[in-house]
């Protein structure tokens, strides 16, 4: 039975964990993270999850909690998540990472924490996005000579635009082709902005009410156009994919891992 910690417990994703791991008999819930300062510290974390008491309390104390035998969930945020994985890489704990909106400098920072423990990073846990990842990278391939645009869209609240999983299908379709994404992408367009290079990968973010994370890559060809699209219904496909890249990490050696290791993709 794998020992779960869920950091940012009283958010959504965190409430979503908590639901599920409660749920299900695979999984214990051995800790629950929260920021100082956030009103729910203390309580019961199955009550701010809506399943009822569980006596497993809300605690600012990673250090405490993070031992060799948990795995941590973390969809908080960059920074914080980066915090929690020094902390886990000192403890021996092993940690999952769902956060985005990481630097270049954050990001060489976890590649240099990560494999001192047991580390699986991904900027989207669901089973379908990760699938489409693959595809996408498969299509980019084939349809080299196609103009390449990636559009998503978030609920309002989300801070990091584009999102991480758009940043990772624009990578895909730029290492599928050979090129640079750093050169090659380009993020919304205004004014007169002249032809199209051939070799642009276009990324728009669209933000706007309770859109939990809806997906499109677009290859525009002359005279046709194919268009693969993924649409994240509710939170609990992130969550269920986090669980199950949980179990899947728990018995592996130090090193950092992504989703689609976990997938065999």
């Amino acid at each position: 039975m794998a020992k779960l910690i869920v950091a940012g417990a009283a958010g959504r994703m965190g409430r979503t964990l908590t639901s599920l791991i409660v749920q299900q008999s695979s999984h214990t819930l051995a800790g629950a993270l929260e920021a100082k300062g956030v009103k729910a510290l203390g309580s019961d974390a199955g009550e701010i999850a809506g399943v009822g008491a569980i006596g497993v309390r809300i605690t600012d104390d990673y250090t405490a909690i993070a031992r060799p035998d948990t795995v941590t969930l973390d969809f908080t945020n960059a920074t914080a998540s980066l915090e929690h994985l020094a902390i886990a890489a000192g403890n021996g704990a092993a940690i999952v990472i769902g956060s985005t909106g990481f630097t270049p400098d954050m990001e060489a920072r976890a590649r240099e924490l990560a494999p001192r423990t047991r580390t699986l990073i991904a900027p989207n846990m669901s089973v379908g996005i990760n699938v489409l990842m693959k595809l996408v990278a498969e299509a980019a391939a084939l349809l080299s000579g196609f103009d390449a645009e990636v559009l998503e869209i978030h609920h309002r609240t989300k801070v990091d635009a584009p999102s991480g999983t758009a940043l990772a299908l624009g990578r895909a379709i730029a290492a599928a082709r050979g090129q640079d994404f750093q050169a090659a992408g380009i993020f919304g367009r205004e004014g007169i902005t002249g032809v199209r290079p051939p070799d642009q990968i276009g990324v728009l973010a669209l933000r706007g009410g309770d859109a939990v994370g809806d997906h499109t890559v677009i290859f525009c060809g002359q005279g046709e156009r194919l268009e693969l699209i993924h649409r994240t219904q509710s939170r609990e496909a992130l969550a269920s994919g986090a669980l199950r890249a949980a179990t899947w990490l728990e018995s592996r050696p130090p090193g950092l891992y992504s989703i689609r290791d976990v997938l065999g993709l």
